[in-house]
């Protein structure tokens, strides 16, 4: 089919953040006592909002997290993102492609808005995303897997939920797309393919995306 809009994932799409995020966080929780593996970490919070994190660790634990930790958290990986952030590589070919074919697309990230803008910034990516192609987690309240941030995403581009294509890598992410009434493209270059079954195509080379698109439109 044609899509009239590609919404994509930020975190392991676009910028190469996940090894980083899961790594920083997984020894953040184990600080505090909640012994977290960076496999644990991947597992149970990746492509979710940071809602999510406090909801299991008190969930699991009856206890909750410091109110600084969210603020504790960022600063750290901010900080590694100035050293290390890459964009995932074939993501500014599709960039690139996507307007110069003049194909709407967009990022609706489970992260804040100012975690969206640091990682463009360091990696390049800002020329592509002004303000009104960037969604987050913030503007909804809901992060994935529930589909209200995608759904957001298509209403505030003027696009229809079944004319649009997001590109994911994580299981909630994939289920927040379907249940928003989507296509979803699941990039499994971190994530073994069985667990983005839901995907309506899956992939595992982000510069495969515009042949598949292609393809899709």
């Amino acid at each position: 089919m044609c899509y009239d809009l590609v919404i994509f994932d930020n975190d392991g799409v676009l910028v190469d953040s996940e090894p980083i995020s899961n790594r920083l966080l997984a020894a953040h929780l184990t600080e505090l006592g909640h012994p977290t593996s960076y496999e644990d970490s991947i597992r149970d919070y990746m492509g979710s909002a940071m809602h999510r994190v406090h909801d299991l660790v008190e969930e699991r634990t009856g206890r909750r997290l410091p109110a600084d930790f969210d603020d504790v958290f960022h600063a750290r990986v901010f900080a590694a993102f100035e050293r290390e952030l890459k964009p995932v590589v074939g993501a500014t070919d599709v960039l690139e492609k996507l307007t110069a074919d003049g194909v709407p697309y967009c990022v609706a990230s489970s992260g804040s808005h100012e975690r969206i803008r640091v990682g463009h910034r360091t990696t390049g990516l800002d020329r592509w995303f002004d303000d009104d192609r960037i969604f987050s987690s913030q503007d909804v309240g809901r992060g994935k897997p529930a589909p209200d941030l995608f759904l957001h995403a298509a209403e505030r581009m003027g696009v229809a939920p079944e004319r649009c294509v997001v590109v994911e890598d994580s299981p909630l992410g994939v289920r927040a797309a379907v249940a928003a009434g989507m296509d979803v493209y699941g990039y499994t270059a971190m994530t073994p393919a069985a667990k983005l079954a839901g995907a309506t195509q899956l992939f595992d080379d982000m510069r495969e995306l515009n042949s598949l698109l292609h393809t899709g439109i």
